[in-house]
């Protein structure tokens, strides 16, 4: 399964959730909003307006944060 993750490369939550998904055999798509104006638009309309990262698009399930499996 993919998964899609929209974040900062300085975020530690951003970190564990690339480092989680990818340990329990997700396909990682990661987009870095802090140097992809495209993706931090994405992410926006995604989470609503709502900056905080990681955005995390899994199947049909957007989840804004990440505090482990």
């Amino acid at each position: 399964m993919r998964v899609l993750i929209y974040g900062t490369e300085d975020c530690p939550f951003t970190r564990a959730a690339r480092d989680d998904y990818g340990r329990r055999g997700f396909s990682v798509d990661y987009h870095d909003v802090a140097i992809d104006p495209q993706a931090l638009a994405a992410m926006l309309a995604l989470s609503g307006g709502e900056r905080a990262v990681p955005v995390i698009l899994e199947g049909r399930t957007i989840k804004v944060g990440f505090g482990g499996s």
